[in-house]
């Protein structure tokens, strides 16, 4: 069974950083694309970086590209979301995805990731 643990959340003012993790187990992590994805309170979840298996690829939603970094050690199973410049629309429960299928496509929508964690809450305050 595919298990997603985030970690790294917290309060930072605006301006800041935080990096979140993301602790996979249950199947090769390797061969899977990893996303980032948040929910701030009234909205829908939306997609924010995803990376491929190898980490070769990178896709990032408009509003973090230059601010925010996806990246990932497979050697430990891990996914890591970099956030500098944070801004108070930033405040999210941001969440950690992975597809069913191995291989790299460019995956932006929440119905095409098949697990998810619990999630981690940012806020970033002004």
């Amino acid at each position: 069974q595919v298990q997603l643990v985030e970690s790294g959340g917290g309060l930072v003012q605006a301006g800041g950083s935080l990096r979140l993790s993301c602790v996979a187990s249950g199947r090769t992590f390797s061969s899977y694309v990893m996303g980032w994805f948040r929910q701030a309170p009234g909205k829908e979840r939306e997609f924010v970086a995803a990376i491929s298996p190898a980490a070769v690829y990178t896709d990032y939603t408009d509003s973090v590209k230059g601010r925010f970094t996806i990246s990932r050690d497979n050697a430990k199973n891990t996914v890591y979301l970099r956030m500098n410049s944070l801004k108070l629309v930033d405040t999210a429960v941001y969440y950690c995805a992975t597809p069913a299928q191995t291989g790299w496509a460019r995956l932006r929508r929440v119905s095409e990731y098949d697990y998810w964690g619990q999630g981690t809450q940012v806020t970033v305050s002004s």
